[in-house]
């Protein structure tokens, strides 16, 4: 029960980091926690510690945890870091998944569909990220799969906020397709333009949700518009279109 629980309020301080309500430098006092969700110590202390282990969170010297300081440019980043892991992972899967795993990512999109079909975005969340460790498994390189499981969990609460942008379910599911196809041809550059372009959109999509919640909110707004401005000087963002009705 407490482990379920630490898993919904780590989701909620997620959120809060992720839209900037909890602003870097943040201390998050464990009791002022519980208060405000209405639950005791434990689970607060052991969402603090899986939020720690995605390295949102940090331990200061005498102020204990606090959000991590994880700029807009650092976010851009670690999209693009994300883009490449990914792509050398298609690369890798394109020639060496088997029959039995083509099979599971293909079961892991349908979830996707249905979810989609619902749309139903915490399911789509959590369908996608098994289907994206699926595709880090099938490269078969225990390395690569590790870095790229540590970053997703860094990226986690964002690319879980960019589902939330209007018909990005959709265009989700149709990138997802696209991927699996190349998979199933054995084309491993086709796969790779797949996935980084796949990645590197949920940046964008990120960037317009916090728009659109930031719209009364200075705070908020002021980190959209950072965002935007650093999507937009990345050489991958100038040579290429957003996904049309994304939003």
């Amino acid at each position: 029960m407490s482990t379920k629980l630490s898993e919904r309020l780590r989701e909620a301080i997620e959120e809060e980091i992720a839209t900037g309500r909890l602003l870097p430098g943040t201390r998050l006092d464990e009791l002022e926690l519980a208060a405000r969700f209405e639950v005791s110590r434990t689970p607060i202390r052991e969402a603090l510690s899986l939020l720690a282990g995605e390295g949102l969170i940090e331990t200061a010297h005498r102020r204990g945890a606090v959000v991590a300081q994880i700029t807009p440019e650092r976010l851009v980043e670690m999209f693009e870091v994300m883009a490449e892991l990914e792509a050398l992972s298609a690369r890798l899967a394109a020639r060496r998944i088997s029959d039995a795993e083509l099979q599971e990512l293909e079961r892991l999109h349908e979830e996707c569909r249905q979810a989609a079909e619902l749309r139903d975005t915490d399911a789509y969340f959590y369908a996608n990220e098994r289907f994206h460790y699926a595709l880090y498994a099938s490269a078969h390189n225990r390395f690569l799969c590790d870095e790229a499981v540590a970053l997703q969990k860094k990226l986690r609460p964002y690319r879980r906020l960019q589902l939330r942008v209007r018909n990005r379910m959709r265009n989700s599911h149709a990138e997802h397709a696209a991927i699996v196809q190349a998979l199933r041809d054995g084309d491993g550059e086709a796969a790779v333009r797949c996935v980084r372009s796949h990645v590197l959109v949920q940046g964008e999509r990120f960037a317009d949700l916090i728009c659109r919640a930031g719209a009364g909110d200075r705070c908020t707004a002021a980190l959209a518009g950072r965002v935007m401005r650093v999507m937009r000087a990345m050489p991958q963002a100038r040579g290429r279109r957003a996904p049309r009705g994304s939003l």
